[in-house]
């Protein structure tokens, strides 16, 4: 197998990016990057730490990721497992990376920050949803923002709903709970009982 290893073989084998490559880049939220977000109702959380990498689904109404200003986003920390991968990370490690989507859209936005856990009262607050406040807001301040252009939505092609009903051939969450707990957690009753659970504790 040949490997690439350093920087100067990578760019020998593709060159140098074009121009648009390179002027997406700001620092600095634009009206047009500002117009994604705030349409945005799904955004994925790439953090890092000791023990490794998370990649962290995020997703609400559109708009859910608050831009404070220009250089600052926000996110609420809405109700999940308990597990805080992202979190924790973030504590130690605040290098961050955010990747929005917008169903129907072919370009996608991307950020890359560093971000801080607050728990301000006041801030927490603002952010209530059907009565609950989140337990904590990831702040982000932007480094860099740019878009990333169609061709991997293209080929994947995500959004079309012919290609959705590929989800009903995937093993359920009891199943997979189930076959990896030797039957002690998960099964028909988890999948039953999950929906209404969720509807409950979206927020």
């Amino acid at each position: 197998m040949s490997i690439i290893r350093t920087v100067e073989e990578l760019a020998a084998l593709y060159g140098t990016p074009s121009d648009p490559a390179i002027v997406k880049e700001t620092p600095r939220l634009t009206p047009e990057y500002r117009a994604m977000i705030e349409a945005s109702p799904f955004a994925v959380l790439a953090t890092s730490g000791p023990e490794g990498l998370d990649c962290s689904p995020r997703g609400d109404k559109p708009g859910f990721v608050r831009i404070h200003d220009e250089r600052t986003l926000m996110i609420p920390d809405r109700r999940g497992n308990n597990r805080v991968d992202s979190l924790r990370n973030i504590v130690r490690d605040p290098r961050v990376a955010l990747l929005f989507l917008i169903p129907g859209a072919g370009n996608t936005l991307r950020v890359n920050g560093r971000a801080q856990v607050s728990v301000e009262p006041a801030l927490l607050d603002s952010f209530v949803m059907e009565g609950k406040a989140p337990r904590s807001v990831v702040v982000i301040a932007i480094d860099t923002v740019y878009f990333q252009c169609a061709r991997a939505i293209m080929r994947s092609d995500l959004w079309n709903p012919a290609t959705h009903g590929r989800a009903s051939s995937l093993p359920t969450p009891g199943q997979i709970l189930a076959t990896l707990s030797a039957g002690k957690v998960g099964g028909e009753s988890y999948d039953r009982e999950w929906p209404g659970r969720a509807q409950t504790s979206l927020w």
